[in-house]
């Protein structure tokens, strides 16, 4: 389904590359964790994926191909028809990813109105059901809030239903839980454990935080300085990680939370 291929991306600014030839892949209904310190290469690497590289500032080469479409080296136009529509997109900040003078409920239907041509009762009906379907409470109030009215993790549970209202092949979340409460971020990882098993929904989720990446991914892969240096089932590189890098990351989470994930 998705198919990264000897990804290297350095910015004109670096001396070091920020991808040094990563090579993943994700099949259909897979949920892939991409863990590694800040700085690792992680965010940039979806960045690719996503088409939202900022090519100007940068050397890249490789080929990222999304059902046999190629996504690296593909012009605005074509990218324009995937983004959105083909793969949603979850950011760690949603105060800061939404509009703060658009309501909820247009902010959630905005990839339907950019790929389809659906009315606007339509739009509105498929919004709700996407709210509901990420369990947002009373979601006709809702839909007609402003993002500060909402605490975060209902924003965050907005994004999601922002990103999965077209039914994307691929779900690519760059650390969703990182600036939640721990009570919220379990909430929010069982949610995405549902849509997971409901809709069959591809995804990449990115993480510096292996023990959270442990819980709702059936892969995962390790990135150190642009590189990838792991790679295996969660169990394989949680309970025998081979790298010292990754063997370093298992280290410095709490004993107990280990011992309580392997019962």
């Amino acid at each position: 389904m998705l198919e990264i291929r000897e990804l290297h991306v350095r910015f004109l600014n670096r001396d070091r590359e920020a991808v040094a030839g990563v090579s993943l892949s994700i099949g259909n209904g897979d949920v892939l964790g991409l863990v590694g310190e800040s700085g690792s290469g992680k965010t940039v690497t979806a960045m690719s994926v996503a088409g939202l590289l900022p090519r100007k500032q940068c050397d890249y080469s490789g080929a990222i191909f999304l059902d046999g479409v190629e996504l690296l080296h593909a012009d605005r136009e074509k990218l324009r028809r995937i983004q959105g529509k083909d793969i949603g997109v979850v950011f760690q900040e949603p105060q800061t990813s939404m509009d703060p003078l658009m309501k909820i409920g247009p902010q959630v239907e905005e990839v339907l109105r950019v790929h389809t041509k659906l009315s606007a009762e339509e739009r509105r009906r498929m919004a709700l059901e996407a709210m509901a379907a990420v369990e947002l409470p009373e979601v006709e109030k809702v839909y007609e809030k402003y993002p500060h009215q909402l605490s975060g993790g209902m924003l965050q549970r907005a994004m999601i239903a922002a990103a999965v209202i077209a039914k994307p092949k691929l779900l690519l979340l760059d650390e969703p839980t990182t600036a939640l409460d721990v009570t919220i971020q379990a909430q929010i990882l069982e949610l995405l454990k549902k849509l997971n098993r409901e809709s069959g929904i591809s995804m990449l989720f990115i993480s510096h935080n292996l023990n959270v990446v442990r819980k709702l991914c059936g892969r995962v892969a390790v990135m150190q300085r642009g590189a990838l240096v792991e790679e295996g089932t969660a169990n394989e590189v949680f309970y025998h990680p081979k790298h010292p890098y990754t063997q370093r990351l298992i280290a410095s989470i709490p004993t107990r939370n280990r011992k309580e994930e392997g019962r």
